[in-house]
C-alpha cells in the first residue's frame, strides 16, 4: 500500500475534481468504466494545499449511458484503487445493487492484479 490519498472534491459539469497528497512527485493516474480507460488524468501542482497535487478528469460521454456506470481511478504504477465513483442514468432501479456488484468487479479486478504481481515479485527460481 503507498501512501497516496485522493479526495474527491466535487463533480460539476462532467468534470471530477479530486486533491491527491502522499506524493513528492505528482503520480500518473488512470481512470477506467467498465475495464476501459477513460483518457487523461490531469495532475498538477494545487497552490492551496502544500505538497498536494490537483486532480481533473473529464468525463466522456460513454459514461453516460443507461444504467449504472462505476469509475475508477487507480495510481497507474501499483495498480492501487485510489477513488471510485458510480453514474446512474434512467430510470433508478429499485436498488443501488447493480452499482454495488460494479464495485466488487473493480475492487476484485484490482485484487487479481495485485495477486498476479505478488506472486510474480516473489517467485522462487
Amino acid at each position: 500500500m503507498s501512501d497516496l490519498l485522493l479526495t474527491r472534491t466535487r463533480i460539476q459539469g462532467g468534470v471530477y475534481e479530486g486533491v491527491l497528497t502522499g506524493s513528492d512527485a505528482p503520480p500518473r493516474l488512470k481512470a477506467s468504466c467498465s475495464g476501459t480507460e477513460l483518457g487523461d488524468v490531469a495532475v498538477a501542482p494545487d497552490a492551496q494545499v502544500p505538497g498536494g497535487y490537483s486532480v481533473k478528469l473529464s468525463l466522456p460521454l460513454d459514461v453516460l449511458t443507461e444504467g449504472t456506470q462505476v469509475v475508477v481511478l487507480e495510481d497507474e504504477a501499483s495498480g492501487e484503487r485510489l477513488d471510485s465513483f458510480s453514474v446512474q442514468m434512467g430510470v433508478a432501479p429499485e436498488d443501488a445493487l447493480r452499482g454495488e456488484v460494479e464495485l466488487l468487479r473493480a475492487e476484485l479486478d484490482m485484487l487479481k492484479r495485485a495477486f498476479r504481481r505478488h506472486c510474480d515479485e516473489t517467485k522462487v527460481d
